[in-house]
């Protein structure tokens, strides 16, 4: 074995001093011993000269010498195990290797031997350096003193490396250092002792057995005169909150603590009078705030770690603190002035109360500090309270120039240290603001209210406390622009308050506690009411503080609660001339600003500023539909489309300079700033739930020079820091705008008007939010501007909220639900850019998807990735908006179809996934199995409106394609199931052929499942590839037929012939109704309830006062209609409501002649009361695009007697029930409004699915979120539900109850059944919006369990709530004639 020899010795202390001399400044930087070793040990990962130092190369070479052919040996055996068929990796390999050198003799013997040498060379080395420093004593004191004076730095929270004494300081010399420090020693000992301490390293101080003396002499030499003992226990201090344990920092933090309080309530200390200020290049003023300001850094850190801890000592660092903070001078020990407290010096470093904040924060924490403040400390809250009333008192009474006068002064003295009385003052008051804020946040913390105040009778409650907070947002009082900004805008009173009321709107319990109620909302309109009255808002109120009060308006009228505040008040039953509620003043106020009848501030450049911050108030109320009603009055959209106009034609006129131009920009700097307003004010909105003002570091930047300022000198609270912070933003922004080009003028003109436009746009496109609004934003006649803006957004992708993400989900379910919102879609390029996203997700994947790593084969019927698309197509392709997207349009159908080529519409998905009847549809599909079953489940979901169904049918014979694939989908060898092959595609054509070609409700037929089963039979249903279907999908169940009336249908039928007056037989015939159906409703058949309703309607149309519409001659013979044809869709469903009857016994044969003449009486019977209209929409060409359901099932009610049913039809048109219940009874009508005409969106919609929206939300909350959630609109089912006369949702007994019940009982109860519909489907709809498919869901699946007489009760209770509201609402859809 090799040996090292002792004349190495001499060149190993060499290569070691090269080896320290590298790593010194890592060394002597690391804290304590501990990290210097782990410096060295880790010295190989962080050195890359490691290898060549001469010492390393030392170490490599002896290892080699001594162990190298045993590691060689090892290796062998290794290779031969591997050659053997063991297959170790590289790393098991080194390891083994490892352990058996580690274990072995040769190893043990060579550490034994460098041991040895290596400690012979470190102990030489040792005792030269000590003989050296022996040597020179005088150069020792000297850096010993030269280290000391380090430590007696301004910077208290540095620290140093005790590493080079560490190992020469010892326990008993630290219980010297505490006798040294005895007051009674001299002053140089104590001075030594102080000096030595410092040096200590943290981990020796640790196990100082005499601590707590050790802390109450440090304490006592505080006091010292000397200011070099007060800043070196200081940095003592410093440097043991940094790294010594809670439990030992707590006895220097609580020491610091009691020498403040001593030293307060003495009166031999050189304390400020209040009226003096603090002058900060005192020296007792210096020393006092270095203490202070190392307390307050440490109530900042503490909360970090003491959770870590027993709680007693957080509990004692809490209490000490407060009882400082509570600190008050003895009144009797004070002749005058007034000196201040402690807490005017702990706001002075901490404005914001931080440290309140991060001790709130936790519930660890929190629970103790306010069972202190409660128990023994309150006053620390009234003292805080008075503040804030004080600080109001002086800005309602101090004047003007007094403002102006002491703001110059401010300015002239904003480079001195030196802070006046009133800065004193105005510095705690916003350290008591921000306190205040923070307790509000938390229940216990609003349990502490009300509070008593000196020289004051009444308590201060939480509402008192509130007002105060609101009023101080117009109250405080503002310098002016040209006022140097030399503090900063977060600590002025107006951004302070927002601050504070914006954390309190954000959390529900706080908001409904303390500003949901009548005196904060009065308080925030008041100076509204003001300026609508001519008069000033407020003394000295600012543009900024009107926007900062529609900022907390927009985020109450946010939530439900704060909402109903808004639109109703907290008393319905008080008088609206009185006192109005909130919304009714803010849309007068914001309808005004927007016609420009009432100006706040004439010729601010802030002005659209604030006519912008409450639009955005108004979005959250009127994107509702209980807000939208509130405000109808005022005509708000076409106050929004004219500024939009106005911006447009504005942006429009401003030329673009010409190069080289020499002429001044022809718009002012002053314009500028109001377009650059109005942006910030908007804002860019990503969340509806989260209002569309400005932020507050928005707010504060749009509001520049002309931010409340608060006391007239606040701008010095915060200190010189934030005052240069403030000047270097001012000089940038001087910078800037002095080096501006004409060309910077024309685009920083230009891009906030565009962007001032596309906030009036999306301003517009919230009354898309609900199916009223989307009826008044079609009046204004932006509707396709505003689309095509909705289209961009989509474009963009830009990174949203959930909750913004389901608003426009909401927006296009609406938007989608109506013919003029679909042609708007298609010619924005909306669905193109939907179907080409679609098509990427489905055939082509993602485009950074490796090659290596391709994509799984996907298990779901739609793939997660088309999932999004899909509910998308499904909002869109709604019956209204189908026929406008594929009416008169053909499929491509061509013979060669390229790989590359991509989708362009609807009618290319059709085409590309859903009619596959060629090879080269077919071949064009790199995912054919995958993409036609997402054509077939899309196509499954538009076939549920039977208007879609009848439109794709005789445009497209989808039937007749899907059965031709199923008889081509056949094998010879298969005996069972005919022959078909059983796979995914054709057990979904399967489906869909049955849905298709099969009428009725979830009792009446049965669908076939898209699933197979265990066994050996895993798909027990027949399929087929010819009509008829087989008899399995028809129900078993007894067919309709009549029964035999009881006595109480002839009483029912008696009341039609009794003599009464007209109004006591009307409301006999209803009371009976209402009763037979709670009791015997099975009772009634089609047949009976068909005669009782002829009878009805009879008599109804006697009263005039029942009749809405006049009446209509109509002469017209069966002759005179003979020869006239039906349209391909009447047609079609013609036969299909006919094969529908004779299922139920209804009709017999000769039943389509009919129906048909029927229809085309009926057609004829409106055409004499409809209006031309000039439209591009292809609804509004000629007759109702969509099949008449409501008279074929009036004709199935009257048993296919067609005179009867025209009868009872021409009768039925007269009365207000009609317009809802028979759709084409209205189509182009001239009774309507031209522009409701014009816009093609039928009342049904924006009357009856828009009441239905508003009742969800208070009669099934559950169910009203998850629409939204689901980015679904309840009123796009509604109004297909309403449209089809619920076939295919309701079995007919079911349909026969829903057209008596509304017939008998008024229009309204349509509202209330698709109410109780919703409410007995809550559950399913929960579970449904989990798994993300919801809008599926609704249309695919019948409405199974639900019965019209189950709900009568329910629906009675709706009547007497809501009747008056919805009849009123339906009666005002005529044109109004004076």
């Amino acid at each position: 074995m090799a040996r090292v020899c002792p004349g190495d010795e001499a060149r190993l202390q060499a290569m070691l001093r090269q080896l320290f001399r590298s790593v010194k400044e890592r060394i002597t930087g690391a804290p304590s011993l501990e990290c210097a070793e782990e410096v060295l040990l880790r010295l190989e990962e962080t050195d890359d000269n490691f290898h060549n130092y001469e010492f390393v190369k030392y170490l490599r070479q002896h290892i080699s010498s001594a162990l190298g052919s045993m590691i060689e040996e090892e290796m062998e055996k290794c290779a031969s195990d591997h050659r053997q068929g063991e297959e170790p990796g590289y790393d098991s390999v080194v390891q083994h290797v490892t352990e058996r050198i580690q274990d072995s003799r040769e190893y043990k013997d060579m550490m034994h031997s460098l041991k040895g040498v290596m400690t012979a060379a470190v102990e030489d080395m040792s005792n030269g350096f000590e003989e050296e420093e022996m040597r020179c004593p005088d150069r020792q004191r000297k850096i010993h003193r030269e280290k000391s004076s380090s430590y007696c730095t301004d910077n208290c929270s540095d620290s140093d490396s005790s590493f080079n004494q560490s190992y020469k300081f010892c326990p008993g010399k630290l219980q010297l250092i505490v006798d040294q420090l005895d007051p009674r020693q001299p002053k140089e000992v104590r001075y030594e002792a102080l000096q030595t301490l410092c040096a200590a390293p943290p981990s020796d101080v640790l196990n100082c057995e005499n601590w707590t003396l050790l802390c109450e002499r440090l304490m006592a030499s505080l006091s010292d005169p000397d200011p070099v003992f007060s800043d070196r226990i200081l940095k003592f201090s410093a440097q043991t909150f940094t790294l010594l344990p809670l439990h030992m920092t707590k006895e220097i933090y609580i020491g610091l603590v009691k020498y403040l309080e001593l030293y307060f309530l003495s009166r031999e200390n050189h304390i400020p009078a209040l009226s003096a200020g603090i002058d900060v290049t005192n020296p007792n003023v210096t020393r006092l705030l270095k203490k202070v300001r190392l307390l307050s850094e440490y109530q900042r850190e503490a909360p970090s770690f003491w959770i870590r801890h027993p709680e007693k000592y957080m509990e004692e660092i809490v209490e000490s603190t407060l009882s400082l903070l509570s600190l008050k001078q003895d009144p009797s020990h004070l002749v005058s002035p007034k000196l201040l407290d402690p807490i005017y010096f702990f706001a002075l470093v901490d404005p914001k109360a931080v440290w309140f904040k991060k001790w709130m924060h936790a519930y660890y924490s929190r629970t103790t500090v306010l069972k202190l403040l409660e128990k023994r400390y309150k006053s620390l809250i009234t003292a805080a309270v008075q503040q804030c009333v004080q600080y109001l008192e002086l800005c309602e009474t101090m004047k003007a120039d007094e403002i102006l006068g002491h703001s110059r002064h401010c300015g002239d003295r904003q480079k001195t240290l030196c802070y006046s009385a009133q800065e004193v003052q105005y510095v705690y008051f916003i350290h008591s603001l921000c306190l205040l804020g923070r307790l509000l946040i938390y229940t216990q913390g609003r349990k502490l209210f009300p509070v008593k105040l000196k020289n004051r009778k009444d308590l201060v409650s939480l509402t008192d406390l509130l007002v105060l907070f609101t009023q101080l947002i117009y109250y405080s009082p503002s310098c002016p622009e040209t006022t140097p900004d030399v503090y900063s805008e977060d600590c002025s009173p107006a951004s302070t308050v927002l601050e504070i009321l914006q954390t309190l709107c954000d959390q529900k319990e706080c908001a409904v506690e303390c500003l949901h109620n009548s005196a904060v909302i009065g308080t925030l309109l008041q100076p509204i009411h003001n300026v609508m009255k001519g008069a000033e808002a407020a003394p000295d109120c600012s543009e900024t503080a009107f926007i900062h009060a529609a900022d907390i308006l927009a985020r109450i009228a946010s939530v439900e609660e704060g909402l109903a505040l808004l639109l109703y008040g907290e008393n319905t039953n008080s008088s609206e001339e009185e006192s109005p509620p909130g919304a009714h003043v803010i849309a007068q106020f914001t309808k005004r600003l927007l016609d420009e009848e009432i100006s706040v501030f004439p010729g601010s450049a802030l002005q659209p500023a604030v006519q912008g911050a409450f639009v955005s108030v108004c979005c959250q109320m009127y994107g509702t539909c209980e807000g939208l009603q509130a405000l109808l009055p005022y005509n708000l959209h076409e106050s929004i489309a004219q500024a939009w106009r106005k911006t447009r034609l504005l942006s429009e006129s401003v030329p673009a300079p010409m190069p080289g131009s020499h002429a001044a920009s022809s718009v002012s700097q002053g314009h500028r700033n109001a377009a650059s307003s109005v942006l910030l004010a908007s804002g860019s909105r990503e969340v509806r739930g989260a209002p569309k003002t400005a932020s507050t570091r928005q707010t504060a930047a749009a509001g520049k020079g002309r931010e409340p300022h608060g006391h007239p000198c606040g701008q010095a609270a915060t200190g010189t820091a934030s005052a240069k912070q403030m000047s270097s933003v001012g000089t940038k922004a001087s910078s800037q705008n002095v080096s501006s080009t004409k060309f910077d003028e024309f685009q920083s003109t230009q891009v906030p008007s565009m962007a001032c436009e596309e906030n009036l746009l999306d301003d517009l496109l919230n009354f898309a939010a609900t199916p009223k609004g989307l009826l008044l934003l079609q009046r204004t006649g932006v509707i396709n501007e505003c689309v095509t803006f909705m289209s961009n957004q989509y474009a963009k992708n830009l990174q949203v909220s959930r909750r913004r993400k389901a608003d426009r989900g909401v927006v296009l379910a609406q938007v989608a639900s109506t013919a003029a919102g679909a042609a708007a879609l298609r010619d924005s390029g909306f669905v193109s850019a939907l179907v080409a996203g679609l098509w990427s997700s489905l055939e082509c994947g993602g485009d950074d998807v490796r090659v290596t790593h391709p994509r799984s084969t996907p298990v779901d019927p739609i793939d997660r990735s088309c999932q999004k698309a899909f509910l998308a197509l499904v909002s869109l392709l709604s019956s209204p908006a189908a026929y406008e997207l594929l009416g008169l349009r053909d499929l491509p159908n061509r013979a060669e179809y390229s790989l590359r080529e991509v989708p362009a519409g609807v009618t290319d998905i059709i085409d590309r996934l859903i009619i596959l009847n060629s090879e080269a549809k077919i071949h064009s599909l790199f995912n054919y199995e995958q993409s036609h079953i997402f054509g077939l489940r899309l196509l499954s979901v538009m076939c549920c409106g039977l208007d879609t169904l009848l439109l794709l049918e005789t445009q497209y014979q989808v039937s007749r394609v899907l059965l031709r694939a199923q008889e081509d989908n056949v094998s010879e060898t298969s005996a069972s199931h005919g022959g078909f092959i059983i796979d995914g595609l054709s057990v979904e054509r399967n489906h869909v052929l049955v849905r298709m070609n099969l009428i009725g409700g979830p009792s009446e037929r049965t669908l076939p499942p898209r699933t197979l089963e265990e066994g050996d039979n895993p798909y027990p249903w027949p399929m087929f590839s010819s009509y008829p279907l087989p008899h399995c999908y028809l129900s078993k169940a007894t067919r309709n037929s009549d029964t035999k009336q009881d006595g109480d249908l002839g009483r029912l039928s008696s009341c039609f012939t009794v003599s009464e007056k007209q109004t006591e037989w009307i409301e006999n015939c209803r009371r009976q109704f209402c009763k037979m159906m709670k009791a015997k409703c099975d009772i009634i058949s089609s047949g009976a309830l068909g005669e009782l309703l002829e009878k009805f309607v009879l008599h109804l149309t006697e009263n005039p006062s029942e009749c809405y519409f006049p009446s209509v001659e109509y002469t017209a013979t069966d002759a005179d209609v003979k020869n006239e044809s039906l349209s391909s869709v009447q047609q079609l469903g013609v036969r299909m409501a006919v094969r529908y009857g004779k299922f139920l016994n209804l009709l017999k044969d000769g039943a389509e002649n009919d129906l048909a003449l029927v229809l085309k009486h009926c057609e004829r019977f409106l055409k004499q009361q409809q209006a031309p209209v000039k439209s591009s929409l292809l609804c509004l060409q000629g007759a109702y695009a969509g099949h008449d359901w409501f008279a074929s099932s009036l004709f199935l009610l009257m048993s296919g007697d067609r005179e009867k049913t025209l009868r009872f039809l021409q009768r039925f048109s007269r009365l207000l029930a009609s317009a809802f219940l028979w759709l084409p009874r209205l189509h182009v009508s001239r009774y309507l409004p031209v522009d409701t005409v014009e816009s093609g969106i039928h009342p049904t919609y924006f009357c009856s699915a828009h009441c239905t929206e508003m009742l969800l939300k208070t009669e099934a909350p559950l169910v009203s979120s998850a629409f939204h959630m689901s980015g679904f609109a309840p009123s796009q089912i509604c109004l297909q539900w309403i449209t089809q006369c619920f076939w295919n949702y309701l079995d007919w007994i079911e349909i026969c109850h829903y057209i008596a019940t509304c017939i008998f009982l008024g229009p309204d109860y349509q509202v209330y059944i698709c109410v109780a519909i919703f409410k007995h489907l809550q559950q399913e709809i929960l579970h449904h919006t989990q798994a993300q498919d919801l809008q599926v869901f609704l249309k695919e699946e019948a409405l199974r369990g639900f019965r019209v007489s189950d709900y009568f009760e329910y629906m009675e209770m709706l009547e007497q709530n809501y009747r008056p509201a919805l009849l009123r609402d339906m009666r005002s859809i005529r044109v109004q004639t004076t």
